[in-house]
């Protein structure tokens, strides 16, 4: 027990509070992981079996971190025998014993957002309802949302006020058979389908209550409603259950996270003692001081007061510069300087911004350096083409009732099998009503269908089977290997002769490779496991911190990491906090996220903003986020020199950072992005007023949000961002645009 020395007061206290509801309030920067993991190592050290003991977090790198950190300090395989992982795959494991209770069968498809998205797309097609006008990928978003509230496609259709609410409303309830028919389940299915299984068989309920007698939640500010419920349902027998979380930090809304659980876990669980860990071990008093005079401007939240033990530190620097260009040459600049000052790895640095988009000048200015790099979030592993396609094939080895991976490999490699043929044996399949794969087996009894394309939909079939039935026979990764070869893969993609077909290969043996090393021949992980791990998987899990690159990174990607210098670029309004956050009064959530940012850095901290900036295909000016002008003027140097040389191309050699004139800057109004063209800020017409900024409905274009207003009466002509076009200029005379 020598580990809970290392413990402050308060960290002490909260982990030898074992019994009862427990809330955990963790600043940032608190050592809530250690806190945490502690806190299960005294539980083993108390005598509770490892098997009842629950322990859920948001990503896998957190589950295997603190997985680690209990080996160290609990001796033997305990750590390895505890209910630990990511909501997603922990429930899908249990859905795994228990799925036949509620209808499904053990071996169902987790379809990702990617294959979530191509069902409603069918969908959608087969109901007539125009894609061009009507986003597969917003009604796609309305779904989850109505899940992670725990609404019913009846409950949705019964609060549809407008025609697009109506249509995913009826989308839903037709997505929701498809997936059933398919034996598949998306992610939002993996938290819904347990509370279902729950709620319809108490005996199985009753089990996990019993065994699960000590439940531990990472990041609870991340929780939606449904993952409230199944918690507490689980919870609500022996009641002992730990919560560990930070309002401030709570960025996920746009997800489906709902602040108001950790806000309210006291009347939800109205015995709960609370913890507040307020001492920061990360940040310099500077920076600590810089984020908490930002977060103290939201209304909503729980009090707390952070300090720390650390050096003042450096001031927080406010870098100005004319527009995006300038803006990754003053990063290049200052990262340059700081590697000198500082001895500093490349891994020590980290680039953060609220839009991918805003890297392009960024990775300009780091390859005309020559600084390596790594952008987190870019196209993930599991998410690759090439990959998808193998995967959609064990897939439907696995799972042949999985109609989304019939429709991805059924013509790939091409073997003649045209979308015409397709049509026709989904629509066999729907009349039949069985799994698109059996009416492949019956596809010669398909209206419609020439016999030169049933003896290829055959050939597939046979292709299927064959391994289907290898499965019992050979090793997943003989079964894998031999797929591969017969499907020609990699002497097709070495017929191309490119280096993307190059990387193609090496990405499909990686695959293999990780399949080699998982599945193993005892049974433990099997190749449904393996398929359930790559579903499941998100991009911060397979960032490699060790490697010496600069590491590139959206805000929302960024919690729970740390460096010592961190870049936190693009602060302006309607960039950060967003447009559509401000037009929504959702400035808090974007507020909290700033704060996030801030807190990542360990000893230095800059943040920038342009005066200009290409936005939407248009040089718009800018003006300077509102998030700045709320830091403590003490903490805060600003910079508004101008660029007077290019930074050396080799990386971290460059001559200097350029003399830098800092000055205080009066606070500037605050305007939105929306009426920064010089023209009119609205137009009046029949159908009443339009004005910058609103969302708007077209004829053709469907809904639009307009940008911009440029001239006035009948020469006034609208900027305006459709959904399902992009931008458009409009004459605003002639538009007919609506209010929405």
């Amino acid at each position: 027990m020598s580990f809970l020395s290392k413990l402050n007061a308060v960290q002490r206290d909260a982990v030898e509070t074992v019994d009862g509801p427990v809330m955990i309030v963790a600043g940032a920067g608190s050592g809530k992981t250690r806190v945490l993991t502690f806190r299960i190592a005294h539980l083993l050290h108390q005598g509770v079996p490892a098997h009842n003991i629950l322990a859920l977090t948001f990503t896998n790198k957190a589950a295997r971190e603190m997985r680690a950190r209990i080996e160290a300090v609990v001796p033997g395989e305990a750590a390895q025998r505890i209910w630990m992982g990511t909501f997603h795959s922990t429930f899908a494991r249990l859905m795994r014993r228990d799925a036949e209770r509620i209808g499904f069968h053990r071996n169902f498809s987790i379809y990702d957002t990617e294959d979530s998205l191509g069902v409603i797309k069918g969908i959608m097609n087969d109901m007539g309802i125009n894609t061009q006008q009507v986003s597969p990928t917003a009604v796609r978003h309305a779904i989850s949302s109505a899940k992670n509230r725990m609404m019913t496609p009846a409950d949705l259709a019964n609060k549809a006020f407008e025609i697009f609410e109506q249509k995913v409303a009826d989308v839903f309830a037709e997505y929701v058979k498809r997936l059933r028919a398919s034996n598949a389940m998306d992610f939002d299915d993996l938290i819904l389908h347990p509370i279902h299984l729950f709620d319809s068989n108490p005996d199985v309920l009753e089990r996990y209550q019993q065994q699960f007698r000590y439940i531990l939640i990472d990041e609870y500010q991340d929780t939606n409603q449904a993952q409230y419920q199944i918690v507490r349902r689980l919870a609500e027998a022996q009641r002992n259950i730990c919560v560990v979380g930070d309002d401030a930090q709570s960025i996920y809304a746009f997800r489906g996270a709902d602040i108001r659980n950790i806000l309210e876990f006291e009347k939800h669980f109205k015995d709960a003692r609370v913890f507040r860990l307020e001492q920061n071990y990360r940040s310099s008093k500077n920076i600590l001081a810089g984020a908490d005079s930002v977060i103290k401007h939201n209304k909503k939240q729980i009090p707390k007061s952070l300090w720390t033990d650390n050096d003042a530190g450096e001031l927080i620097t406010v870098l100005e510069t004319a527009d995006e260009g300038e803006e990754a040459y003053k990063i290049v600049t200052c990262m340059q300087d700081e590697s000198r000052r500082r001895k500093l790895q490349l891994n020590d640095f980290a680039i953060l911004y609220r839009t991918n988009a805003q890297s392009r000048a960024i990775e300009d200015a780091m390859r005309r350096s020559g600084i390596p790099y790594t952008i987190v979030g870019g196209v993930e592993f599991y998410r690759r083409k090439e990959i998808k396609d193998v995967l959609g094939y064990l897939r439907l080895i696995v799972n042949p009732d999985d109609d989304e991976a019939v429709l991805r490999v059924i013509n790939y490699p091409t073997r003649g099998i045209g979308q015409t043929s397709i049509a026709r044996l989904r629509g066999y399949a729907a009349d039949e009503g069985v799994p698109m794969f059996v009416a492949a087996i019956n596809v010669a009894q398909a209206p419609g269908m020439t016999g030169a394309a049933i003896k290829r939909v055959e050939e597939f079939v046979r292709l299927i089977q064959k391994y289907a039935s290898l499965r019992r026979e050979i090793s997943a990764g003989e079964l894998v290997s031999s797929l591969i070869d017969e499907l020609g893969l990699i002497t097709a993609f070495k017929n191309e002769g490119t280096s993307e077909a190059r990387m193609r290969i090496d990405n499909v043996q990686e695959l293999l490779s990780a399949i080699v090393d998982f599945v193993t021949d005892d049974g433990q992980n099997t190749l449904e496991a393996f398929l359930e791990q790559a579903s499941l998987v998100a991009d911060i899990d397979s960032f490699d911190e060790s490697r010496n690159a600069v590491t590139l990174m959206t805000l929302h990607a960024a919690k729970g990491l740390e460096f010592p210098v961190i870049f936190l670029v693009g602060m302006e309004e309607g960039l950060f906090p967003s447009s559509m956050a401000i037009e929504r009064d959702e400035v808090e959530e974007e507020r909290r996220l700033c704060y996030v940012g801030m807190t990542r850095a360990m000893q230095k901290l800059y943040m920038t903003h342009a005066r200009s900036r290409v936005r939407w295909g248009e040089r718009l000016e800018q003006v300077s986020s509102r998030f700045l002008d709320e830091i403590d003027p003490a903490v805060v140097q600003r910079d508004s020199t101008r660029r007077r040389s290019a930074p050396s191309s080799t990386a971290f050699s460059g001559n200097g950072r350029s003399t830098a004139t800092a000055q205080r800057r009066k606070p500037t109004p605050q305007r939105s992005e929306y009426n920064q063209l010089g023209g009119a800020e609205s137009y009046s017409q029949l159908d009443g007023d339009i004005s910058i900024g609103s969302t708007v409905m077209h004829a053709t274009f469907g809904r639009g949000k307009l940008l911009s207003i440029q001239g006035a009466g009948d020469m006034a002509r609208g900027v305006v961002l459709f959904d399902s076009v992009g931008k458009k200029t409009l004459v605003l005379k002639f538009a007919g645009l609506k209010p929405a």
